[in-house]
């Protein structure tokens, strides 16, 4: 994974705690992706954002080992999108169809709504208890941010504010990606909410706001700004996937001897494709019958 020198979420409070707020820049992370997934625009757009909201997301769990995932699954050509996080910010994802081509929507914008299409967005947190917690709703607008937005509202009943960007330059790679996150308490008054709204209806695009060179601390100023921010974390966001030869070594062995002994009597190698970081693992049949030993 290259050192990713750019990216980076702030973690703040403001108005007296009444607002909990996080801001990102994710240029490198979302580039990284793009580049592992040989994605088109669209599809480094839908899965971009995703990967951003989960940063932000994942940066909220408190564990060591606690992890999110986020799919959204719909009827448009991306074939779904799911997104992986832990607390540290460490995300990694994919898409179903990282070649998907679409006209732009009418706003002149990559249709990441068109590409995922109507359907749900499943969110699990596994946070070290007994069952993970596990929430499925209907897709709003699919364009991720309105559908993070609609979960924290009915899922965490959590007044939320998401916006979520990722701006593609001509050759193809990422210029800008990034977004923020504010969230109201549930002490939080009505002045303060009023004031809060009125200034998320007027605040440029992330992506806008990032190609003026606006820093995540400063985005944030331009929209809590007169609540007296205190800014309480900085965190590095990465791409990072734990895959080894040795976990699908396990999962091969989980399918049982008799499909093992299928695939060596075929007398090939197989090869094992990780979604998440596009790692090919190779097992030769004589690996295969090595593997049956643990069974």
């Amino acid at each position: 994974m290259p050192n990713q020198t750019s990216d980076y979420i702030i973690r703040a409070t403001a108005a007296n705690h009444q607002i909990r707020a996080f801001a990102i820049t994710s240029k490198e992370l979302v580039e990284h992706a793009r580049q592992i997934h040989h994605t088109t625009p669209v599809a480094t757009a839908a899965l971009g954002r995703l990967l951003t909201g989960g940063a932000m997301m994942g940066s909220m769990m408190k564990g060591d080992s606690d992890l999110l995932t986020i799919t959204m699954r719909g009827d448009g050509p991306i074939n779904g999108v799911t997104v992986t996080a832990n607390s540290s910010a460490q995300v990694k994802g994919f898409v179903g169809n990282p070649n998907i081509t679409l006209p732009l929507n009418y706003a002149g914008k990559l249709d990441v709504g068109a590409a995922i299409g109507y359907g749900t967005m499943t969110v699990s947190k596994d946070l070290g208890l007994k069952e993970p917690y596990h929430s499925e709703l209907p897709l709003t607008t699919s364009e991720v941010a309105e559908d993070l937005t609609y979960y924290f509202a009915k899922s965490e009943q959590v007044p939320s504010a998401v916006a979520l960007g990722v701006l593609i330059d001509k050759d193809f790679t990422v210029k800008q990606a990034g977004g923020f996150l504010i969230q109201l308490m549930p002490f939080t008054e009505e002045s303060v909410i009023a004031a809060l709204e009125k200034k998320i209806e007027t605040i440029p695009s992330v992506t806008t706001l990032l190609e003026k060179g606006n820093t995540p601390e400063q985005i944030l100023e331009q929209i809590i700004g007169e609540f007296s921010i205190e800014i309480t974390d900085r965190i590095i966001p990465s791409y990072f996937c734990n895959c080894s030869k040795e976990r699908v070594s396990k999962a091969l062995i989980s399918i049982g001897k008799k499909e093992l002994h299928a695939m060596i009597q075929e007398g090939n190698p197989i090869e094992i494709n990780c979604h998440f970081c596009n790692t090919n693992y190779v097992f030769t049949p004589a690996e295969l019958q090595e593997l049956i030993k643990y069974i």
